[in-house]
């Protein structure tokens, strides 16, 4: 196949190594904080159980550590969204530049 059959072939190259170079760290860092702290929630959400005195005690335990899971989830992804997007738009300026 001719080189002038593949045009984006540079520039898809070109992403890819400045996402790898540039953003990547920061969004592995930032898994790794989230894992660490999903670890320690569910860590606290054990001991609590380990505590509980009854059964309502316990379902209220739970509902509590469900709602703050979603919570943590939701601001999690968020905010690993607008990573990925501030790199994808830093990429795509350090190209046209």
């Amino acid at each position: 196949m001719a080189k002038s059959d593949q045009p984006f072939v540079g520039f898809s190259d070109m992403m890819t190594q400045n996402f790898e170079q540039t953003d990547a760290t920061d969004l592995k860092r930032k898994i790794k904080d989230y894992l660490e702290k999903n670890i320690a929630a569910a860590n606290e959400f054990i001991r609590k159980l380990s505590e509980a005195k009854d059964s309502q005690c316990f379902w209220r335990i739970q509902i509590d550590f469900m709602q703050t899971q979603w919570k943590m989830l939701s601001e999690q992804m968020k905010d690993l969204g607008e990573t990925v997007t501030k790199s994808v738009t830093g990429a795509f300026k350090n190209i046209a530049a």
